[in-house]
């Protein structure tokens, strides 16, 4: 009998227990829905923050600004020019993949083109390095490089070598705009950026003007050697470029 009674009384409880239990999963207590609404409103942030980087829109800290800033005028230009040199490693890499299709077959242009595309998108990098070194890159960069569109033609090596004349000949007269830009107007010394035109002057304007030089020369030298082979011209400076 007493055996019985107390089997009785577990079951009872087991009854309570289960009911409890039953209870809790249907109506959540107000801390669950504390907790579920708290990992909902994570989840919201987290999405907003995403979102934000994708759209480069991630507000920064305050930064020191205590060194002397560029002037406005110059950092623009240093821009302009930024955008300039990816356009042109752009167009250096659309000329390099034509010279490397099976139908042309053109090694020698292929490679000079393809080392031009890196040296002016290694130029952009310098002047985006530079832009930081100086503390102009702490707000956003969304329109500090923008897509390039290119031109593609059906090139004869002479007409490429023309064409990367002229790219070279407009970047260089862009340089000597941005230098004359940030030397200033007028007479007063803080509108002058010494260390900045003392850079472009004796890194990159000497070396825009170097390379027009051996572009004017393999043009002479390519021209001479159609005037005199045609084709066959074209074919052994490509061997030799």
């Amino acid at each position: 009998m007493v055996k019985l009674i107390a089997s009785i009384c577990l079951l009872v409880v087991l009854a309570v227990v289960n009911q409890a239990q039953a209870d809790n999963l249907q109506s959540p207590t107000a801390k669950q829905s504390s907790v579920v609404q708290d990992l909902k409103n994570r989840k919201s942030q987290t999405q907003d923050l995403k979102q934000d980087f994708l759209n480069c829109n991630i507000k920064s800290n305050a930064v020191f600004r205590g060194w002397p800033d560029m002037k406005e005028p110059c950092i623009k230009s240093m821009r302009d020019q930024i955008q300039k040199e990816i356009e042109a490693s752009t167009q250096y890499l659309a000329m390099a993949a034509y010279f490397s299709t099976d139908t042309v077959n053109r090694p020698g242009f292929a490679e000079h083109f393809f080392k031009a595309a890196r040296e002016e998108r290694e130029h952009g990098s310098k002047l985006v390095e530079y832009l930081s070194m100086r503390g102009q890159l702490t707000d956003t960069v969304n329109n500090l490089i923008k897509v390039p569109s290119v031109k593609v033609t059906n090139w004869t090596g002479l007409s490429a070598l023309e064409d990367a004349f002229k790219l070279e000949t407009e970047v260089t007269k862009s340089i000597r705009e941005l230098i004359k830009t940030c030397e200033g107007t007028s007479k007063k010394a803080d509108d002058n950026d010494y260390h900045l035109v003392d850079y472009l002057t004796g890194v990159y304007l000497e070396e825009q003007l170097t390379g027009q030089r051996d572009l004017a020369g393999k043009i002479t030298t390519l021209e001479k050697m159609m005037s005199s082979h045609g084709q066959l011209g074209e074919f052994l400076f490509d061997k030799n470029l």
